[in-house]
């Protein structure tokens, strides 16, 4: 098995680079080096107009945290002063460091001089080594030791003097190639989820409006004001003295808890919760479970929030509930919903704000029965299932790859042999389910 295979299917990502996880077959000392003695900066600049047309990299071309290139532009278009760049050297924006702008062309190309163009110091070092050293923790912590308000800039002179700890060539090579694999999977991943939420927002286009029907359903679609199937509900002022309590029967739902991990799909989590006495005394209108929650004051309304709340519950007078009636079917409205801009709908004065006669007037075609309402909303759940789903197997992954860079990278712990069972051929499974065990490596690094 090579080592590639080994450490994808063990999944240990921010380690590798540190030393802290050895791969198998790996066993020879570390050295501890300053950066710069593993990396330098290249110098050359060029006036693009004074050379043929290449491509050209700037900031904004490059996503951050990924380091994948998002788009390139042609050098003769650009006047100002550019860096050069050969394939295989490391991108590293130097501009507001914290945004962790990376990148690693496979192409000669001239970049913005916001870059450090990085290469090894020498042929004992690998340049797609040195792209996972600058994506680590101990790296972003000095370049981010920046000078500027503004415009804050990292500095060479402090980060060239961090020590960091180095293998020999061959285990940097495996070590980078192990966690190119994992960005590999990230990347698919994310492209699988974007294919996914676009077959979806079709499915929406077509199901919720007619143009497609379901087998087994048939009649014609009639028009109703959306109002003809609930009533709409604000909410109550929240005193700042009963908030931040966790006791109560009652979620006490604010704009924030939009936010709150677990309520991507459903509100299910709140920030404060209340006692039965203390809505009686504030006077709260409970939400029933399942009606759709959205806000209705200020700039969150254009973020087009729209969620069911998964208990009764309360919302601040920010916010407004659709309570679905027996003729609608409530899932299906909250997808009627989301294809809804109410930013285009809202009152424009200085603080933007939505009335629930605003949206209950809006007219839309329904199935002519509740029966084909559910079946709808049944696809349309199953997709969004499906998106959680493999949502939960990218954020995995991306830990992954945190976890590996923080063992690694370091060669105080190594990888050992994985069970017999364990299934090679699926990418998600080595993410999700792939068995880990450790043996502690006890040789420290060597100064050098």
């Amino acid at each position: 098995m090579s080592e590639k295979k080994a450490v994808a299917d063990y999944g240990l990502p921010e380690r590798l680079p540190t030393g802290k996880g050895r791969l198998p077959g790996f066993d020879g000392g570390w050295v501890e080096k300053p950066i710069g003695k593993i990396m330098r900066i290249r110098k050359e600049r060029i006036n693009p107009k004074a050379v043929d047309n290449v491509r050209c990299i700037e900031l904004e071309h490059v996503e951050p945290i990924s380091g994948r290139l998002l788009k390139w532009i042609e050098s003769k278009n650009q006047k100002s002063l550019k860096a050069v760049f050969t394939a295989g050297d490391v991108l590293f924006g130097k501009l507001r460091p914290y945004l962790k702008k990376f990148h690693r062309p496979a192409f000669n190309g001239l970049c913005s001089t916001e870059f450090w163009v990085l290469t090894a110091i020498d042929d004992s070092i690998s340049n797609n080594y040195i792209y996972y050293i600058v994506q680590t923790d101990r790296f972003l912590e000095i370049a981010n030791s920046t000078t500027g308000t503004k415009m804050p800039r990292a500095e060479w002179h402090l980060v060239m003097g961090i020590a960091f700890p180095l293998p020999p060539l061959p285990e940097q090579r495996a070590i980078a190639e192990a966690l190119t694999d994992v960005d590999s999977l990230v990347e698919s991943l994310e492209k699988l989820i974007a294919k996914k939420k676009a077959i979806k927002q079709g499915a929406m286009q077509e199901l919720l409006t007619g143009k497609r029907r379901l087998p087994g359903f048939d009649g014609e679609w009639v028009e109703q004001p959306i109002k003809y199937y609930g009533a709409f509900t604000s909410g109550n002022g929240f005193p700042l003295k009963y908030q931040g309590k966790k006791g109560g029967i009652f979620p006490f739902f604010k704009v924030s808890d939009f936010s709150n991990m677990g309520n991507e799909y459903l509100l299910s989590w709140a920030n404060n919760y209340i006692r039965q006495s203390i809505a009686k005394e504030l006077n709260c209108n409970i939400i029933p479970c399942r009606s759709i929650i959205f806000a209705k004051i200020g700039a969150a309304i254009f973020l087009e929030r729209k969620r069911q709340n998964a208990h009764d519950c309360c919302i601040d007078n920010n916010m407004m509930a659709f309570t679905v009636n027996e003729e609608g079917d409530s899932k299906y409205l909250l997808y009627l919903f989301q294809t809804i801009k109410f930013g285009n709908i809202v009152t424009a004065t200085a603080l933007p704000s939505l009335s629930g006669k605003q949206v209950g007037t809006i007219t839309k075609k329904f199935p002519p029965t509740k029966s084909e309402q559910h079946a709808i909303a049944t696809v349309l759940s199953d997709m969004d299932r499906e998106l959680e789903s493999l949502s939960a197997k990218l954020e995995k992954a991306k830990l992954i790859k945190l976890g590996m860079m923080d063992d690694l990278l370091t060669g105080r712990i190594r990888l050992i042999k994985y069970g017999e069972d364990y299934d090679h051929d699926s990418p998600h499974q080595m993410v999700a389910e792939a068995p880990i065990r450790y043996s502690n490596h006890n040789e420290a690094p060597k100064h050098g």
